[in-house]
């Protein structure tokens, strides 16, 4: 079977794929080892919806997500043909979602100029919007079998304790995807990529790696110099600028006022209660949107973005009916209380929603 670059390449993809046919991970997107060497073909628009929502994000917290989007717009032309709002309040809770506004970009390019096809090759891939190396790599190498080097946090790890590179991230990272490059295989480079992945989730894992089960351990350099549990190396966390904000609760005959978020930015498109402009960079004004009688109430929420933390003060609307052209101007709908679940606020609103909905 033609493999790898050289020997230890070959012999370490012969280890891997072994344990991988044994053991590989049941994912709803999927296709196992065995039915795949039975002729079964991955369908690159579930690779690439499975990809771009595994980003920065568990297996287990997107499984849901994934089954409910399948169901729903199970088809790349599906997926396009959806009104943005629908799309991200379907995301609503999965985080990062910069991601579902490239995934609506994403699907309408490709249904509309590739017919609906996935281009076959990484290149390709990456051209579409929104799509970028890894991504490309991933679905190049799972749905089409390309040998593309395929490097997530996962694969990160288990290649910086296989080759002892002591680096730290992310000057480490171009080092360690030629070493990926280096140890993928011509033959079965998706399922290749998936063993990686696996390993890494199961077994090559940050804290008390399972070393002894490993199918790479007889190869493995850092378990040899005794350093596989401080790979990789990473420079020390900047500490979390912490943001303060107001969020604001307008009910009125019990409907509540949400509005659309700017299309860029935090939460871009998506819906939520109104706020006093805090970002990543500055406090909010604490200015309510609209004048009247406002009580604040004893229920902050805290929220933990990537690079900043964010407290949100509460403050709950006792003025007069608010007048139409005032509910224009904030870009704002009535939305039913009892069904807040189902506006597709982000984490942040939708635990700002029921902490108003306690104080109410």
């Amino acid at each position: 079977m033609k493999m790898c670059k050289d020997d230890a390449g070959a012999s370490i993809a012969a280890a891997l794929l072994a344990h991988y046919d044994a053991h590989a991970r049941d994912l709803p997107w999927r296709i196992s080892p065995a039915a795949r060497q039975a002729g079964a073909v991955p369908d690159p628009y579930r690779v690439w919806l499975s990809e771009v929502m595994l980003q920065q994000t568990t297996v287990a917290a997107v499984t849901g997500y994934f089954e409910r989007f399948t169901s729903r717009w199970p088809t790349v032309e599906a997926l396009a043909a959806a009104a943005d709002e629908e799309v991200l309040a379907a995301w609503a809770g999965l985080g990062y979602y910069a991601r579902a506004r490239n995934l609506i970009a994403c699907a309408r390019s490709v249904a509309s100029d590739h017919a609906g096809r996935f281009p076959d090759s990484e290149a390709g891939l990456r051209a579409l919007p929104g799509v970028g190396d890894y991504t490309a790599a991933a679905v190049a190498a799972i749905a089409f079998d390309r040998p593309a080097a395929v490097v997530d946090a996962n694969v990160e790890r288990v290649v910086a304790r296989l080759f002892a590179i002591e680096t730290p991230l992310p000057a480490a990272r171009a080092e360690i995807r030629a070493r990926t490059a280096q140890i993928t295989p011509q033959e079965r480079p998706g399922d290749f990529a998936q063993a990686m992945m696996d390993l890494g989730a199961t077994l090559c894992t940050v804290r008390n790696p399972s070393c002894l089960l490993c199918p790479l351990a007889s190869y493995c350099m850092a378990r040899a110099a005794g350093i596989a549990e401080s790979l990789p190396a990473k420079p020390p966390k900047k500490p979390r600028p912490q943001r303060n904000g107001t969020a604001f609760w307008i009910e009125q005959d019990g409907q509540v006022l949400l509005v659309q978020r700017p299309g860029k930015g935090m939460l871009g498109g998506m819906r939520a209660l109104p706020d006093d402009g805090w970002s990543a960079r500055r406090n909010g004004d604490a200015v309510p949107p609209v004048t009247g009688q406002w009580l604040t109430i004893d229920a902050a929420v805290s929220h933990i973005f990537t690079h900043f933390s964010l407290e949100l003060a509460l403050a709950l609307y006792r003025g007069p009916q608010i007048d139409k052209v005032v509910i224009e101007n904030l870009n704002g709908i009535w939305w039913p209380v009892e069904q807040i679940a189902e506006a597709g606020l982000p984490t942040l609103f939708a635990k700002a929603a029921s902490a108003a909905i306690q104080h109410r």
